[in-house]
């Protein structure tokens, strides 16, 4: 999906602590994760559809994703998101409900929820899970209907706070709410439309077939650099609005950028912005929604 692109597990051994992160906020304890969708619908009820103007500028959602029923795609989702739970609890690789981090990644997540809401009318109506995985992947991913996984290798060798992972989970949300893998799906399905037409009327036959599995593209799927730009400042802004420091974007970034080293390949895989230029575009925008994060914390 994102960050490394990659699903499969390859660690079945959970840590019991990872890091101070772990430690659920004392005014944010947790509950089944029915507290989401309890903490969704009555975030939709109090009103969030009509929140103060976005503070950062992404523009609209592509028209193209239209293409693809959202219900189709999402249905896709949570089928695959079940089969990946479901394999990982085989092997032993599943956090259980009382993991320290799978708890603390839940009380960020019900921070989050409520500000995401605006950014897709349909969120109101997921079911939004959260699971934690042992792997030694640096990976996390929020697939269509607000399906979550991290993986614990993103908690260790980044050694994330709690303000970095609801920056790594606002980020792998706003591609959700942003729909930028239904977007990705109907550009190759429109681009292959093209093709079985063009072959057609050149009588040259059909040229492949439209993908029909939508679950299993989203596998492997890889977004845009303006998808990768426009989830790191949806992301962001979602965070600040939640009380959680914006500046933590770019200490995430640097903790990338010294992870990877010289390793990292100009131009990130020529798919994702490389850490210099998302360490640029986050500090112009962290002055845009610190007024956002100075509210939240003044309300508690």
């Amino acid at each position: 999906m994102c960050w490394l692109c990659s699903l499969k597990s390859q660690d079945s051994t959970i840590d019991h602590e990872v890091g101070a992160y772990a430690r659920p906020a004392a005014n944010a304890p947790w509950a089944p994760r029915r507290a989401l969708l309890q903490l969704a619908a009555g975030s939709a009820a109090a009103g969030m559809f009509a929140p103060a103007l976005a503070q950062v500028d992404v523009g609209k959602p592509s028209t193209l994703r239209t293409l693809v029923p959202a219900e189709t795609l999402e249905r896709s989702a949570a089928q695959q998101y079940a089969q990946i739970i479901a394999e990982a609890r085989a092997k032993g690789a599943l956090a259980p409900e009382d993991h320290p981090a799978l708890r603390g990644l839940r009380a960020i997540a019900r921070r989050l929820i409520p500000h995401a809401l605006p950014w897709n009318p349909r969120a109101q109506h997921w079911r939004w899970e959260v699971h934690l995985i042992a792997s030694k992947q640096i990976n996390a991913w929020c697939m269509p209907g607000g399906k979550i996984a991290f993986y614990t290798g993103i908690l260790e060798q980044l050694k994330l706070d709690s303000d970095e992972a609801a920056m790594v989970m606002g980020h792998e949300m706003a591609h959700a709410l942003r729909e930028h893998a239904r977007e990705r799906i109907a550009k190759t399905e429109a681009t292959n439309l093209g093709l079985r037409l063009g072959a057609q009327l050149l009588g040259l036959g059909q040229i492949g077939d439209v993908a029909a599995n939508l679950g299993t593209q989203l596998l492997s799927l890889k977004y845009s650099r303006d998808d990768e730009t426009e989830a790191d400042l949806v992301g962001l802004e979602i965070a600040a609005r939640a009380a959680f420091k914006p500046e933590a974007s770019v200490e995430l970034w640097k903790k990338m950028a010294a992870l990877k080293g010289d390793s990292e390949p100009p131009g990130f895989l020529s798919t994702h912005p490389n850490s210099p230029e998302r360490i640029r575009q986050l500090e112009a925008n962290v002055p845009k929604v610190r007024p956002l994060y100075e509210q939240a914390l003044a309300r508690g």
